[in-house]
């Protein structure tokens, strides 16, 4: 009669002890959903993955700039690719189409845009680098992409990118046979905080 009796208390520690773990299953999984998008961000900024582009400080660039003396002055083409998506009314264009770059050495290419609307019109730039595994040696030490850009009506501006290209690029044997790198924007429209529309 006492096994009896103990049965039901024991099964209802387990009970509790299985809904506790389930319990510490759903939050972890719940703060793993919050957390997904910044690790895979972080993911990308480390590793280059999907052409993600290095942010460099100017020490970086300087250290850069004394391994591109090793890497015996040699080039490679950047092209530059500027888009805007079709909810955002601007023009926008990079001053040039391609460049030739020494490894290592700081570059500064301009990009134009123009808001065409009679109104203020605020925009992000999102960016990548072509092929994928460039992401990873191209550094970013200036850019208008890392803030939001507001332009008036009619107003056109200069947006200048400053970056570098690794000299570590020349060791990495997935880097042997690209002969050039594409470094493409696309401007969006930013997203509303205050409720009132900007055009």
């Amino acid at each position: 009669m006492a096994r009896s009796q103990a049965h039901p208390q024991s099964l209802q520690a387990r009970n509790s002890r299985v809904g506790f773990y389930a319990l510490l299953i759903a939050l972890a999984a719940l703060g793993l959903g919050f957390a997904a998008v910044p690790l895979y961000r972080l993911f990308c900024q480390v590793t280059g993955f999907a052409g993600t582009t290095q942010v460099a400080t100017s020490a970086d660039a300087d250290l850069a700039a004394q391994m591109a003396k090793s890497a015996g002055g040699k080039t490679i083409s950047i092209r530059f690719d500027a888009n805007v998506a079709p909810d955002i009314p601007w023009t926008f264009e990079p001053g040039q189409t391609t460049d030739t770059v020494a490894f290592g050495q700081r570059e500064m290419v301009y990009f134009t845009a123009r808001n065409n609307a009679d109104v203020p019109v605020s925009g992000n730039a999102t960016f990548n680098v072509e092929p994928e595994q460039a992401g990873r040696y191209f550094n970013k030490i200036q850019c208008f992409c890392f803030t939001e850009q507001t332009l008036q009506p009619g107003q056109e501006v200069e947006m200048p990118v400053l970056f570098y290209v690794d000299p570590a690029a020349l060791d990495d044997p997935n880097m042997k046979d690209v002969q050039q790198i594409t470094l493409s924007y696309t401007f969006h429209k930013a997203i509303e905080t205050d409720g009132n529309s900007d055009g």
